[in-house]
């Protein structure tokens, strides 16, 4: 007797109509027609079924804040910071694990299952890093999730920085964090990234550091980081999150600089939802799109992979914990709708988000965990377009969500009396290669 048996699923790479059977948190067997009972059954014919989608940058300790203390007006990411500032002293353990907890809930019907949360250590007391210690206990059965410590306001700047950061690592948090860009000076800021990779070399920690979240072409930190990752041997440990900046790069330099990424192996986390709004506020026209280089990065082999960055906080005033809605931005802000492109974005929010946070490939597999998503559309392609609903979310067997298709009723005559949303498209020949494209 299975636990779980998926019927006539279709797969990421292409596979389908095909059966997935789950027994004791596995996947047992991957093949047609399975012949076997099982506990529960789920029809997933013409459903796609997915690895669970990973968020390798969010910022947990302000979501669902929007509002306190007041809103951000000029929608600009210094007033953000600014905001934040202002609602740090009001904190409580309490608010903040209340609004974590909600924000895991709601990410667990959205088939996001790992997580990794900035929590700003630049001040005492530390209410931040306390309370998101408790919710990654709290949550830890059916969400992995990841805590940087996270100097918001600089790890020069703000007083007292590296000692709090010290301490969060030492109370359990597990990456290094910075944000060399808002240090006073650029010197600041390449010591900054140079102190806070041999933190890490020394801990044998992770490190993720926001990088270049600027318009300014001269903000050039991520080559430092790239250098740093390379010197230290930090390798596939490193990411620099944002890294908008290359977007106002000169294109001689940029071509000098994504060979050294990639030589050194780190990740790049651009933040779609959120960078395309924050950036380019001081441009008239034209205007930049507040991305990195992601086809030229992607071209020389960097991992790329989509990160949320906020929901409902200082900075962002929407967001769902959709990450198919980032991947959606993305295409579109970068552009890149070339069919292996839009297939790449599929994969950068569940296999590159991984990869990304140092998780085990969660490609679905003979012997693998039993955690998936199920879709409802027919592929990786069509689940971006539609924002696909998720019909069930599952973390080692065990089914932690459920939704109803989506579906409309018509009153036309002579027409179909209900309508799936991917009823009015034809299916096409989809390519699973990843993009090497400009669009």
């Amino acid at each position: 007797m299975l636990d779980l048996l998926l019927r006539s699923a279709n797969l990421p790479d292409g596979r389908g109509p095909i059966d997935i059977a789950v027994k004791d948190g596995r996947i047992v067997k991957i093949s047609s027609g399975i012949k076997a009972d099982a506990n529960i059954v789920i029809d997933s014919t013409d459903r796609l079924v997915a690895p669970p989608f990973v968020d390798p940058h969010f910022h947990m300790d302000a979501t669902l804040s929007i509002g306190q203390p007041r809103l951000n007006e000029s929608g600009t990411l210094l007033e953000g910071i600014a905001l934040w500032g202002e609602l740090k002293p009001l904190l409580t353990s309490e608010a903040v694990m209340d609004r974590a907890l909600r924000y895991c809930d709601l990410a667990v019907t959205q088939g996001l299952l790992s997580i990794r949360s900035h929590v700003d250590v630049s001040t005492t007391p530390m209410v931040c890093v306390e309370a998101l210690l408790e919710v990654k206990k709290r949550v830890s059965s059916y969400i992995d999730l990841q805590l940087v410590a996270f100097p918001q306001d600089g790890l020069y700047r703000a007083a007292g920085a590296e000692k709090n950061l010290i301490r969060a690592l030492d109370m359990g948090v597990d990456v290094v964090g910075g944000i060399p860009h808002f240090e006073r000076t650029m010197e600041d800021g390449a010591r900054s990234v140079k102190r806070l990779c041999q933190i890490a070399a020394d801990r044998d920690l992770p490190v993720d550091l926001h990088c270049d979240e600027s318009d300014d072409p001269m903000s050039r930190h991520i080559e430092t980081l790239a250098a740093e990752t390379t010197r230290l041997g930090l390798g596939g440990r490193v990411v620099a999150s944002h890294a908008t900046a290359m977007h106002s790069y000169d294109n001689y330099y940029a071509t000098k600089l994504t060979p050294l990424i990639a030589e050194s192996g780190m990740h790049v986390v651009p933040n779609p939802l959120i960078n395309i709004t924050l950036q380019g506020r001081s441009d008239t026209y034209p205007r930049r799109r507040g991305l990195s280089r992601i086809p030229e990065l992607l071209a020389v082999g960097v991992n790329v992979a989509f990160g949320q960055d906020c929901t409902m906080d200082p900075w962002y005033s929407l967001g769902s914990a959709d990450m198919l809605e980032v991947a959606h931005m993305g295409i579109h802000a970068v552009p890149m709708t070339s069919r292996a492109a839009m297939a790449w974005a599929f994969d950068s929010v569940t296999l590159g988000g991984a990869a990304a946070m140092g998780l085990p490939d969660p490609t679905l597999r003979e012997g693998g965990p039993a955690s998936m998503v199920v879709l409802q559309a027919r592929d990786r392609i069509e689940a971006i377009r539609l924002r696909a609903t998720r019909l069930a979310v599952i973390r080692e067997g065990r089914v932690l969500s459920q939704a109803p298709p989506r579906r409309a009723v018509l009153s036309l005559k002579g027409r179909p009396s209900t309508l799936d949303p991917a009823d009015y498209a034809p299916p096409i020949e989809r390519s699973s290669q990843p993009n090497q494209e400009r669009t």
